[in-house]
């Protein structure tokens, strides 16, 4: 079995942080135990490019359970838990392709590792594996019946690609469920965001004026994290619906110049470039903390806040880059500007991404048994798929719900009645 891992022999710990994970991963665990039986995935070989996690390794045994070749490449060059990535290799024999720090023409050869397994299925979190196969390894296209999207960055490149008609197979925009988004996007990028930050900074935060870019679901969870922390959060938006629910929910919304010059820690969520750019850093305080959220580091100006300061960075602890500017102020740069979540910490915590990750494995079920209807375009997944997903998280949870009675049914399909 051909792998690329930092170390084989950090298995054993892997190991042990998978199985934790696991323990809050019950949504995952009950379509495990259906897989064992029925195997809807025999036969298919799936290439997956997704931030190597223990949360991860799970879903990788789900479908290895289920009937699936898996190999995994990592999505992000600081994403990936070598621990766990041995443990895969080693105990669960997953062929994966991820070091932690990989530089990037490693991290486009593990993609191509991943293709060469001649997929039938693709997994992605950011589209860079579609986008490698239609670009570069297109003879493949023919043998792939459909993939997943774990991310709203991904799911912008592969609507982008449908449009102009260049997508050749169809795809699940998982990020899209609702299973996925209001609690992976909000709760878990909200806790686990803070959670780099911090780790990375030590930095209290309260009392400290937090820019949050965006308000879609994964700035939402910031900024309601950052407030419960103490922070004073302002957010910056171009759409003015999300503007006006910031402001409702409490946020004070300006344009990002304005909050530029009054920011103590920033972080961007937005999937698109340079939201923080040099005119920014013209304005920041000295010591400001720079930090992304989203899926590329594209979302911060690092080539041009790197020719404004004088000389290289000064890497002043592990995961901060110090860039000093020619007045002097110093302009502090969180993880390369990486996921922060990820760079920094060790990203979403299990319980959250249960339910994304259940999502991932029914949604590759669905693909197996309906590719052949569906046109080369970015589908939902399906409702009642996501609604059995947190039926089961309910049940995990000991939660039981109300069901309508005959009577309130036939009420609200009828238009007879009225007041």
């Amino acid at each position: 079995m051909e792998f690329h891992v930092k170390n084989i022999d950090l298995a054993t710990g892997g190991r042990h942080r998978i199985e934790w994970a696991e323990q809050e991963m019950p949504v995952l665990r009950g379509i495990r135990e259906q897989f064992k039986k029925d195997r809807p995935l025999a036969g298919m070989r799936v290439s997956a490019c997704l931030h190597v996690t223990t949360e991860t390794a799970n879903l990788m045994h789900t479908l290895q359970i289920g009937g699936a070749d898996v190999v995994l490449c990592a999505s992000n060059p600081l994403s990936t838990q070598d621990d766990v990535a041995a443990s895969l290799v080693s105990h669960y024999e997953i062929p994966v392709y991820a070091v932690k720090g990989e530089d990037n023409s490693t991290y486009y050869a593990h993609l191509k590792a991943a293709l060469d397994h001649h997929p039938h299925i693709t997994m992605d979190d950011g589209a860079d594996l579609v986008s490698v196969l239609h670009k570069e390894r297109s003879e493949l296209l023919e043998n792939v019946v459909g993939g997943t999207e774990e991310t709203t960055t991904g799911v912008i490149r592969l609507r982008a690609m449908s449009k102009d008609g260049a997508l050749k197979f169809p795809v699940i925009a998982v990020n899209d469920a609702m299973t996925k988004h209001m609690f992976d996007n909000r709760y878990g990028t909200g806790q686990s965001t803070l959670d780099g930050v911090i780790r990375a900074t030590n930095y209290l935060i309260a009392g400290k004026t937090v820019v949050v870019a965006g308000y879609g679901w994964c700035s939402k969870g910031i900024a309601m994290r950052a407030s419960g922390l103490g922070g004073n959060v302002i957010v910056t938006e171009i759409d003015p619906l999300k503007a006006l629910e910031a402001v409702m929910d409490g946020f004070r919304v300006m344009p990002m110049r304005d909050a530029a010059a009054i920011g103590d820690i920033f972080i961007t969520a937005t999937g698109d470039i340079n939201v923080l750019d040099k005119h920014h850093f013209e304005v920041m305080k000295d010591g400001a903390l720079v930090a992304n959220s989203g899926h590329f580091n594209v979302e911060i100006n690092i080539p041009g806040l790197a020719g404004m300061a004088k000389g290289a960075p000064a890497r002043v602890r592990e995961f901060v880059e110090q860039y000093v500017m020619p007045d002097g102020r110093k302009i502090n740069l969180l993880g390369d500007g990486r996921l922060i979540n990820l760079a920094a910490a060790e990203g979403h915590p299990a319980s959250v991404m249960d339910m994304s990750f259940a999502n991932q494995a029914l949604s590759a079920v669905y693909m197996v048994q309906n590719a052949s209807t569906l046109a080369n375009t970015v589908y939902s997944v399906p409702d009642d798929v996501d609604r059995e997903i947190a039926r089961i998280k309910l049940a995990s949870m000991g939660i039981h719900i109300d069901k309508l009675t005959p009577e309130q049914e036939k009420y609200l399909n009828s238009w007879e009645e009225g007041t």
